[in-house]
């Protein structure tokens, strides 16, 4: 057991490229709205080439997120972006939709392809299908449980990733859905409105107003996402055991201070796993740490992962 499961962290800026790798991350997942969703900021092609420079100096990864919903208009730029993309060095794109697959396969072939279609990669057989068409890795679904991720990992043929803290996304539209809503009160907003990231709003349904759903719009629509936030950190010998390659922690909507924390926390339990993993026993201060900083008004849960969920 030499080879370490990878710590992946999305991140929006060179400071925040800086000070994750610091505490701890070995990868990161970065781009530019125009062809990657949920990203924490956004980073231009010059920005992409400095964080390869200064991640590869680390021995770290960088992987630029292309899970975008391609329109026709955007497959004419695609080929031009995924070459500077294989120029500056990246070591993986994300894609969902197989047009990302087909252009990188012709303009980069290179490049490894990192397959995530949200909630549809639940089982190895459509794994393996994208791993023969190139992709070397899946994020697999995150409404999968324990027993169906560590399941699957025997008949796996290539790579996986597993979200194991963070938000995660329970709705996305195209539509303007906020400035729709805002209108329909009477209360229109202008176009240029901020009802982004840094906004602060949130969705509260009639029947359950303790919960608070972060919603904020961009270029690409809009975004809801969970009123808790997933934690699986004691229960992460079990997915190091079945093998899992990378854990995913999701730091949007994440004060910069919190996500070193989590970061920091997992850092520590994947390297005492790996010093004896006959011998490894979970460390409460770790998960204390997360406690010490986490939202009062968001609970850290286990998400699905001791859940049947129905599609």
């Amino acid at each position: 057991m030499n080879k370490r499961t990878e710590l992946l962290v999305p991140a929006g800026s060179m400071e925040e490229l800086e000070l994750y790798f610091a505490a701890g991350a070995g990868a990161a997942l970065i781009g530019e709205a125009k062809y990657g969703m949920r990203l924490p900021g956004e980073m231009k092609m010059t920005d992409i080439a400095e964080a390869v420079r200064l991640a590869h100096g680390r021995g770290a990864q960088i992987y630029v997120s292309i899970n975008n919903l391609m329109t026709n208009e955007m497959l004419g730029e695609l080929p031009d972006y995924v070459k500077q993309l294989a120029k500056c060095g990246v070591d993986a794109v994300e894609f969902g939709d197989p047009a990302v697959l087909q252009t990188v396969r012709e303009v980069a072939p290179k490049l490894k392809l990192h397959w995530n279609a949200e909630m549809t990669s639940t089982n190895y057989a459509t794994a393996n299908y994208w791993g023969a068409k190139g992709a070397s890795r899946v994020v697999l679904a995150r409404e999968l449980n324990m027993d169906e991720i560590t399941g699957m990992h025997p008949s796996l043929q290539i790579e996986s990733e597993v979200q194991v803290h963070g938000m995660t996304n329970i709705y996305h539209s195209k539509r303007r859905l906020v400035q729709s809503y805002m209108t329909h009160q009477g209360r229109p907003v202008a176009p240029d409105s901020d009802l982004g990231l840094s906004r602060g709003l949130f969705l509260i349904e009639a029947e359950r107003q303790d919960e608070k759903f972060p919603i904020y719009e961009d270029p690409n629509g809009t975004h809801i996402m969970s009123s808790d936030d997933l934690c699986i950190l004691e229960d992460l010998h079990m997915l190091l055991a079945a093998g899992v390659d990378s854990f995913k922690i999701e730091t949007l909507l994440k004060p910069v201070a919190y996500n070193e924390v989590v970061i920091s926390s997992y850092r520590q339990a994947i390297e005492a796993y790996f010093r004896d993993p006959d011998g490894y026993e979970f460390d409460e201060a770790w998960l204390e740490a997360i406690r010490e900083v986490q939202d009062p008004e968001r609970e850290l849960s286990f998400g699905f992962f001791y859940k049947e969920q129905v599609y």
